[in-house]
């Protein structure tokens, strides 16, 4: 089969997003975001949009699944895989070139892999049912039906189970529209882990210099609980932490600077799994364009 997606994925602060667009701009293609956080509103220094990295040669790059989400909301793996879909078929329908990027490895991995998803109606009489089993209970009720999660996120919280023992019980199948058939040429963007280091800890830097504690500050003046700041994670988690007097600048520092870090790491795991699943990633030295151009115009052209 031959190609019909551009997928350029790496770890955080590699320069994915740029390299995104100047293919893009060179190949007449759009691009479609495969961040978990870029999709809130509001959500702009702390998740790192840089969204004047879609300009080219004074020229807007279309981007989608950037800015489509309340924060108050919460996305998840089947509305991802639900709007790639719609996307990529109006890319198509333009006879543009759709170009899948960022780091979020199991939104990729369920475009590449071609996960099957349920949606659900919400039955509130089923959650109330469920809602007095005890969290042991419904965890591992979920797990007999699903040994293999998808999103062990699941696993969370009790809601979060409740939720998806509904769907698993669901009998009904909603199925995706648009969905087609994924073959993609994958481009990874790496870099010496110190080289990444140092620019994690630079760009944190420069964020909290821009404006991310006002930020943080201003999502929770528009309503958004601490709690929810929490499971919004790194930045957001740990900037409400200072926020609330939980830690001091020093300390939110440093253990954001830690686990972004982390974070990386668990980002390249990501990528190594699914190169021993037999996907094939054509790695590059850093967000180099020339060697990405030529990859494409040898392998997808």
């Amino acid at each position: 089969m031959q190609y019909n997606l551009i997928t350029i994925l790496g770890p955080t602060a590699v320069g994915k997003t740029r390299l995104a667009a100047l293919l893009a701009n060179r190949f007449n293609g759009e691009i479609i975001s495969a961040d978990s956080r870029q999709v809130y509103r509001g959500m702009d220094i702390g998740t790192g949009k840089d969204l004047a990295d879609y300009v080219v040669d004074e020229k807007q790059i279309n981007y989608h699944l950037v800015d489509v989400f309340n924060p108050t909301d919460e996305f998840n793996l089947f509305y991802f895989y639900k709007m790639f879909f719609d996307v990529f078929g109006k890319i198509e329908e333009k006879n543009k070139l759709p170009i899948l990027a960022g780091g979020t490895g199991l939104y990729i991995h369920s475009i590449l892999k071609e996960y099957e998803l349920k949606d659900v109606e919400f039955n509130q009489n089923r959650y109330n049912e469920l809602n007095e089993l005890s969290y042991n209970e419904l965890a591992e009720k979920l797990i007999k039906l699903q040994p293999k999660q998808h999103n062990t996120t699941d696993l969370i919280n009790k809601d979060r189970v409740i939720r998806a023992l509904m769907i698993a019980e669901q009998d009904a199948f909603f199925a995706v529209e648009n969905k087609k058939n994924i073959n993609s040429l994958i481009i990874g963007v790496s870099l010496p882990r110190n080289e990444v280091r140092k620019r994690i800890t630079e760009r944190l830097k420069l964020r909290l210099e821009s404006g991310m504690v006002e930020e943080v500050k201003q999502l929770m003046h528009d309503g958004i609980s601490y709690e929810r700041m929490k499971q919004l994670g790194l930045e957001y988690k740990f900037v409400a932490m200072y926020l609330q007097n939980e830690l001091t600048y020093d300390e939110m520092f440093e253990k954001l600077n830690i686990a972004i870090h982390q974070f990386s790491k668990r980002q390249m795991t990501w990528f190594r799994k699914m190169e021993r699943e037999g996907i094939k990633i054509n790695w590059l030295d850093g967000p180099d364009f020339k060697a990405a151009e030529k990859l494409i115009l040898t392998n997808y052209f």
